[in-house]
Order: structure tokens, then C-alpha cells, then sequence
């Protein structure tokens, strides 16, 4: 049974004649018989008493015409609003929290410029969840900082940054000019959240080298973090475009690690089934203005500092 079935049956009980209801379908007069013919064989029960001029209803399908007109007409709005769906542009962007923050805001507006009637739908999270949304189908295509595991996942760098150590201003290490990984082993960490891409890149580094991570706060605000730095409550590893304001003003102080250059690149992902869409591409090339950024190594004005 199909939306045509229901469709040429409605025609028939409202004209009461094979003919006349395929006059209205343009459809044949055999054709229309074959489908009423279809339905009552599929429900087991006859729709129709057939009479040499007319034909009448049957209770049972009156109980079908009123469900039938139902079903039909949502099927008309459900045409109504795909078709106006595929008329207007779309797109739905996933970024990992740094991005987000640092990047995102600039990449949306403009998309808007270029699509002043998009539907665009933003989602900011772990680099963790972005993946799961890419391979669910709830994302289009995103900009992470973290690694994708998945296989079915299509990436490739478009953005440079840089990660710094920085410590609050009361800190010890804001005298320093540079440390070691061993004093790290040594220091309280506030931390983004599991599966964060800026979390797992610093610890990795860390227990390649040996060294334990003491995490002492964890969270995914990127604000609360800062600020538990800046009351010198444990010292953080951020993306240099996130504190550029903190270190210019003095609140933070970025701390060179030896031998580390915290280097990493944002990275443009899709998944590799997904058909290219003329918006998503329209985002790659927005996404890619920001590759010749300047992206040198924060520092700010330690204590003493001319």
C-alpha cells in the first residue's frame, strides 16, 4: 500500500465512479480499477459495493477514507516542506571547543555574508563528540583541533597554531624563561575535559616522555580555566590564540618548555561517504584564509620585564 494507492481511493469515494476518478488522476479507467482492486486484496475486506451507475462506500472503507485523508495530506506538507528545504542553503558545523572559541564566530559570520538566507546550525564540542556527530550524520563537516580515530572520518590540516604553558602571574615559573618536562611532572594541571584534542596532545607528550600529569581541576569552560590560572591555581596548556589577551595585559605569563614546540594544526573533517555540498565547500575555502595567519609564539612582560 503506497501514498498513490490511498490517493486514486480518495479520488474513487469522493466521485463515486471508476471512471470519473481517473478522469480526475488522469489516470486510466482499467488502472484505477486495479489499485481499488490492490487495496482490498491487501486489507482483506471490500471498499466498494459496485453498482451498475455508482459506487457506494462500505463501512469499512469509511473507516479507511478517514485515516486515508490524514495520511495524504501529511504526506502533502511533508513534500511542501522538503521541497522548501532543498530551496534554501544549509549547513551544520561541528568545532572542538578551541576552535570555537578562537575561530568559529568568524567562520560563521562569514558564511552568513555569502548565504544570507543559510540555515546554518553550530555545534561546539570535544573533539570526541564531534567525530561521534560525523559519523552519526548530525554534522556536516568540522573543524577540530583533537585526533579522529575513525577510519570513515576524512581530515586534513588547514589552520596552524600553537600550544603555551602559562602560569599565573604569582607562579614561580613566571620568573622563568623556560622549564622542564621533569618540573611539569611536579605541577598541578587545570585541564580541559576527556577527550579534549588540546588535553590529549599534552599528555600524550608527557607520558611518552615518562612524566605523570597531575590533574587538579578538569573542565570544558575554557573561561573557568583561565581564570583558575590567573588565582594561581594550577598552571594550563592552551592554545596560544586563547590567552593572546591575558598575555598581552599581563594576567598570564607564557613559559617556553624545553625541547617543545607545542606545535599542531587545526584540522578540516568530513565524513568520507558525505557528497560535497557547494556550502561545505564555501566553508572550506573561508577555513582556508586562515592558514597565513600570523602564528608566532605568545610571550608576555614577566615581572621586571621593561
Amino acid at each position: 500500500m503506497t501514498i498513490r494507492h490511498l490517493k486514486v481511493f480518495i479520488a474513487v469515494a469522493e466521485e463515486r465512479n471508476m471512471s470519473a476518478a481517473a478522469g480526475k488522476l488522469f489516470l486510466s479507467q482499467p488502472t484505477v480499477s486495479q489499485i481499488i482492486s490492490e487495496l482490498e486484496k491487501h486489507y482483506g475486506v471490500r471498499l466498494f459495493e459496485r453498482f451498475p451507475k455508482q459506487l457506494l462506500i462500505t463501512g469499512a472503507g469509511k473507516r479507511l477514507l478517514e485515516y486515508a485523508r490524514h495520511i495524504v495530506a501529511s504526506a502533502d506538507r511533508l513534500d511542501q516542506m522538503m521541497l522548501e528545504e532543498a530551496a534554501l542553503p544549509h549547513l551544520r558545523i561541528g568545532a572542538s571547543v578551541t576552535v570555537g572559541t578562537c575561530i568559529m564566530g568568524g567562520l560563521a559570520r562569514m558564511m552568513e555574508q555569502a548565504y544570507p538566507e543559510i540555515d546554518l546550525f553550530v555545534r561546539v564540542d570535544n573533539t570526541r563528540v564531534i567525530e561521534e556527530q560525523l559519523l552519526q550524520n548530525g554534522l556536516d563537516i568540522a573543524l577540530i583541533e583533537g585526533k579522529i580515530k575513525s577510519s570513515e572520518i576524512l581530515t586534513w590540516p588547514i589552520i596552524d597554531d600553537v600550544m603555551v604553558l602559562v602560569c599565573g602571574r604569582e607562579h614561580p615559573f613566571a620568573e622563568r624563561r623556560s622549564v622542564s618536562l621533569a618540573e611539569l611532572g611536579k605541577e598541578r594541571f587545570v585541564l580541559r575535559e576527556e577527550g579534549s584534542g588540546t588535553r590529549e596532545l599534552f599528555e600524550n607528550r608527557m607520558r611518552a616522555e615518562g612524566y605523570p600529569v597531575k590533574v587538579g581541576w578538569e573542565c570544558s569552560n575554557l573561561g573557568s580555566i583561565t581564570q583558575a590560572v590567573i588565582q594561581n591555581l594550577g598552571i594550563s596548556v592552551l592554545s596560544r590564540r586563547l590567552v593572546s589577551e591575558e598575555l598581552a595585559n599581563g594576567k598570564l605569563c607564557a613559559v617556553m618548555v624545553e625541547g617543545c614546540s607545542w606545535r599542531r594544526e587545526f584540522r578540516l573533517a568530513y565524513h568520507k561517504q558525505k557528497q560535497l555540498t557547494e556550502e561545505m565547500q564555501t566553508f572550506m575555502g573561508f577555513a582556508e584564509q586562515y592558514r597565513d595567519g600570523d602564528d608566532a609564539p605568545n610571550t608576555c612582560n614577566r615581572k621586571g620585564d621593561v
